[in-house]
């Protein structure tokens, strides 16, 4: 059990490097947090700071869950342990990692515990364990973004996308390198990110949520003056 303990702690450390904030203070000296909606996430970083911030935003998300579920995970101090019933016990360390990575993106300490919503960082977690049903989820959200323009649905279309396919891959097509464990947290993993966005949630019902305009590279607020 030391072994997924050091696991655990260390993969939420990595998760709690907030990467949007300090994009936007080590480039650009201020608090992405008192900006723009207020979120620490690429999304935000995207329309306050422009395209080439939040592409850095995004890469460093992305990088600590692919960090937590496809390095630290293989971490070993003492044997895993077994009797998981259906579970595969490499795929459930890989997971728990992400999902430690996941709530410190949400919650990280380096941060105030003040976060993002951890769509980025479950994309890397879910792209180290399942390549394929990660690329099937991303051509999800860019039909969404693009019939919709709202990323909030789009995230939250792709979040959902993704047990789906896995258990379509799994018990219709019967692909037998996916797990019920990589379906079951998966799971987990969507509603905690939807809870993430229930604000976004009333804003799309009340249709007060804002669209994308354009799908040109992003100047950001800052490039317009509005900062």
């Amino acid at each position: 059990m030391l072994s997924i303990a050091v696991i655990v702690v260390l993969s939420y450390l990595a998760g709690s490097i907030p990467g949007s904030v300090w994009v936007g203070k080590w480039l650009y000296g201020i608090d992405i947090r008192h900006y723009g909606s207020g979120n620490a996430g690429a999304t935000n970083v995207f329309r306050v700071l422009g395209w080439k911030a939040g592409v850095l935003a995004t890469v460093v998300d992305l990088g600590k869950g692919l960090l937590a579920a496809g390095v630290i995970a293989t971490i070993r101090l003492d044997d895993l342990p077994s009797g998981l019933a259906f579970w595969h016990v490499e795929t459930f360390v890989r997971m728990l990692a992400g999902l430690a990575a996941i709530v410190g993106h949400m919650f990280p300490v380096w941060a105030g515990f003040k976060g993002g919503k951890g769509v980025n960082t479950a994309a890397g977690v879910l792209f180290a364990l399942s390549p394929v049903t990660m690329l099937i989820t991303l051509g999800v959200f860019a039909l969404v973004l693009l019939t919709s323009r709202y990323v909030s649905l789009a995230s939250l279309t792709a979040t959902i996308a993704f047990p789906s396919a896995v258990a379509i891959r799994k018990y219709l097509f019967h692909v037998d390198s996916l797990d019920g464990s990589l379906l079951i947290i998966s799971i987990l993993m969507a509603l905690g990110i939807i809870y993430a966005h229930r604000a976004n949630i009333r804003r799309l019902l009340n249709g007060t949520e804002n669209r994308v305009r354009t799908f040109r590279p992003a100047r950001g607020m800052r490039g317009r003056g509005e900062l």
